[in-house]
């Protein structure tokens, strides 16, 4: 009984992980604009730098470009 369960349940935990991974959101800077955005996915170029906090993944759009405006590194000239 308890190993149909754990087995029942790390099957869900497979299929559902993906389903989290897609809600990430990150502030990064242009290198050459010094023009700040937020991205679906981590930057893989070298002329986007992620630009969060810690490296803070946000879960949400709105999260991240209100982070955005008090990110020094983005604060409009």
């Amino acid at each position: 009984m308890n190993l149909k369960l754990l087995a029942a349940a790390a099957i869900i935990t497979a299929f559902s992980a993906p389903a989290f991974a897609a809600n990430s959101y990150y502030v990064v800077q242009d290198s050459t604009t010094k023009k700040c955005t937020v991205v679906h996915e981590k930057p893989t170029t070298t002329t986007s730098m992620v630009v969060n906090p810690a490296g803070k993944v946000y879960t949400t759009e709105a999260d991240a470009t209100a982070a955005m405006k008090t990110i020094t590194v983005c604060e409009s000239k």
